[in-house]
């Protein structure tokens, strides 16, 4: 049984109504790696629904968190911005609302393209217009408890003065510079490091935002989510998967959904991907190189707690070609080999929409990109291939739009 379907039966037996999380900061190119989390998810979203589950697939963009530093994409003067919220700080193109639409856009295009169309939450709007307030006040009211459970958990000490907020300093607006000094309902006294004093009103939206560990926690209450996906790096020991699971049930009584842990993806020579680095290779890149159902496919036909290493060079070569193989090994043109586990599923899985009632027409990847070097459009491309007895001359419309996508894929 392909993977997907085991975490959703495992589901199934335990919930009615299924809401499935994803999410990402987006403060860079957001890579391939990146989208390890949200295929995953989309794979066992669409197995409850073919298990006719009531499934809900959510996508939440973190924009409310702060720059961190002037990454090596961007320019010096964003020295500026650093410690502000990514939804308020200017477009490095100038062709977006702001720095995280930047990066958010290109990113929801792709999975439009992949088949993946979830419900998006942008966390700067969800504070902005109270979502959060309720959780903001609890969190705020459970202060000691969180701080306690944070320190054991995490084995770190947290400042004496903490509290589970932070505050947007009315004068520079960073998030980060702004420390509380006194917390009396409704109202936080603070100082800031620009040389600003002044009270916020957490009544008011969008006035700060809980950290990240009370944060995921408290959104998990709030949209009812019953399974999320992340990294490994979230679930190492004393991270925000332990300390969260115990605040969302003691803070916000409310049960720790099932998560799955997924193994990051390689660039091959470089590591692990980071976006923020540069040291990436963005989804936007790969579905330019590449047909979507090969992106799905290198998820889909991977444990998720197995890494990949992901060659963007003559790999995808090898990527396509063997999509392609498994392809005429489900349409029965060839038989099955050693290796081709959950084959049927992990081909249907790999379909960014409708699964094709026949073998799609098939022209070797290779080849492929070698007659784009020597062929000036695709035209020419086609009565190549006619020629060589490739293609049918009758080719149908879907196979001849199938492999003129191809053809620009191999030219890019």
């Amino acid at each position: 049984m392909h993977w997907a379907d085991v975490v959703a039966d495992k589901l199934i037996k335990k919930y009615k109504k299924h809401v499935l999380a994803t999410g990402i900061t987006p403060s860079g190119p957001i890579h391939i790696g990146n989208m390890r989390e949200v295929l995953t998810t989309d794979a066992i979203y669409r197995a409850l629904i073919d298990k006719e589950a009531d499934a809900e697939l959510i996508y939440i963009a973190d924009n409310y968190d702060h720059l961190r530093k002037v990454y090596p994409f961007l320019p010096a003067e964003y020295e500026k911005y650093v410690g502000k919220p990514l939804a308020e700080i200017p477009c490095p193109c100038g062709k977006h609302e702001n720095y995280s639409e930047h990066f958010l856009q290109p990113f929801l295009n792709v999975l439009d393209k992949l088949g993946i169309h979830p419900r998006v939450y942008k966390a700067y709007d969800m504070y902005k217009e109270g979502m959060y307030n309720e959780y903001i006040q609890i969190a705020l009211d459970n202060t000691e408890r969180i701080k306690k459970i944070i320190e054991k958990i995490s084995k770190r000490d947290l400042p004496k003065n903490w509290i589970p907020f932070n505050i947007q300093c009315e004068n520079c607006g960073r998030l980060t510079t702004a420390k509380a000094t006194l917390y009396n309902y409704p109202y936080i006294q603070y100082t800031c490091e620009c040389g600003h004093s002044g009270e916020v009103d957490i009544r008011d939206s969008g006035v700060g935002k809980l950290p990240w560990r009370v944060d995921w926690p408290a959104r998990w209450k709030m949209l009812n989510v019953t399974f999320e996906a992340f990294g490994k790096d979230h679930a190492a020991a004393g991270s925000s998967w332990d300390t969260g699971k115990v605040i969302v049930k003691e803070i916000y009584d409310y049960p720790p959904p099932e998560h799955l842990v997924y193994e990051f993806i390689h660039l091959k020579g470089k590591g692990a991907m980071h976006g923020s680095t540069g040291t990436a290779f963005t989804a936007e890149e790969m579905l330019n190189i590449t047909p979507p159902e090969v992106l799905r496919f290198l998820i889909m036909k991977n444990q998720p707690n197995k890494h990949i290493e992901f060659d963007p060079g003559l790999g995808i070569l090898s990527l396509v070609d063997e999509y392609d193989k498994w392809e005429r090994v489900y349409f029965g043109l060839e038989e099955k080999i050693v290796g081709m586990k959950d084959l049927e599923r992990t081909y249907e899985l790999s379909q960014p929409s409708k699964l094709p009632k026949k073998a799609p027409c098939q022209v070797p990847y290779r080849h492929m990109v070698t007659l784009v070097q020597i062929a000036k459009n695709w035209n020419e491309i086609k009565k190549i291939l006619i020629r060589t007895n490739q293609i049918p001359e009758n080719i149908g419309k879907d196979d001849e739009r199938l492999l003129k996508s191809r053809a620009e894929h191999a030219k890019y």
